[in-house]
């Protein structure tokens, strides 16, 4: 099966390596190609246009930053795949909001492109071993066309539903926790050392009791080490915050919650760790 990835960053170019290994042929393509190219050492075909990675491609994932980019790619390589044989099955895996998914939903019925989406959760490293959880939604027939792809990329899929839009619900759904734990983690540690103890005695008060997390550990030592090689991007977090505060309005749900992390990750984000792991929200505790 040929499988186009379009967008190769922290998550785009950890999907393609996982299908590669996998024994997928795959082409990919980014905007700014210089960050593609290590892939071609993985054996991944690089290409200079969206047009080129989807005219032989079964399957197209893309993985991009927010809704813009995603319709700009699929306007694109929508009319390049309508005027091929057989289109390809388009598996949006990006997190953009459900107002941005709502206008691909139109764009892909109007370019005739069959659509599912598949949000992931996870960071960089499952996104490497194919150790994601893929959430899916869409026409259950064209989901168990997409399985084998979705397979490769995660340890398990939890499917949504059977209409676009509701798995990526269900993302932003789950970044909230991600956000709010990442920040909890980050609350805790800062208010152990402020209170003059090793911040380490936090983890070790938690661990093994019902209210541990092996992610606790895990974001708290970088966060105890003071360092944020990016996993997660926190700007990427922010984005999605912004999208959860957009998806709850006119809805019964009370955002103060997301109201008060996004001025803790913007916070952290002013002070230069925009582009670090999201575990850098620790620094927005610091006065």
């Amino acid at each position: 099966m040929h499988v186009a990835v379009i967008g190769t960053g922290i998550m785009g170019g950890g999907v393609a390596r996982t299908l590669l290994r996998e024994g997928f042929d795959v082409t990919v393509w980014n905007r700014t190609r210089a960050k593609a190219e290590p892939l071609a050492d993985d054996g991944a075909r690089v290409v200079d246009t969206v047009a080129e990675a989807v005219a032989d491609a079964d399957v197209v994932v893309t993985v991009l930053f927010d809704g813009p980019a995603v319709l700009d790619v699929l306007r694109e390589g929508g009319r390049a795949a309508r005027s091929a044989d057989g289109a390809p099955l388009w598996v949006q895996a990006s997190t953009i909001g459900t107002a941005a998914t709502a206008q691909v939903v139109d764009l892909a019925r109007e370019l005739d492109v069959p659509l599912v989406e598949a949000m992931m959760l996870g960071t960089k490293k499952p996104a490497e071993t194919g150790a994601l959880v893929m959430l899916a939604a869409g026409d259950p027939d064209l989901v168990a066309r997409a399985t084998p792809v979705l397979d490769a990329m995660g340890a398990k899929t939890v499917v949504a539903g059977t209409e676009v839009g509701q798995g990526t619900a269900l993302k932003l759904a789950a970044n909230a926790w991600i956000a709010s734990i990442t920040a909890a983690t980050a609350q805790s540690l800062a208010l152990t050392q402020a209170l003059g103890l090793d911040p380490r005695l936090f983890l070790d008060a938690i661990a093994g009791g019902q209210s541990d997390s092996q992610y606790a550990h895990v974001k708290g030592a970088t966060m105890i080490a003071g360092e944020y090689p990016a996993q997660f991007a926190l700007d990427g977090i922010r984005k999605d915050i912004d999208l959860m505060r957009e998806a709850a309005d006119g809805t019964p749900v009370d955002t103060g919650l997301l109201e008060a992390l996004a001025g803790l990750y913007g916070r952290a984000s002013d002070r230069g760790h925009g582009g670090d792991d999201i575990a850098a929200v620790r620094t927005g505790f610091d006065a």
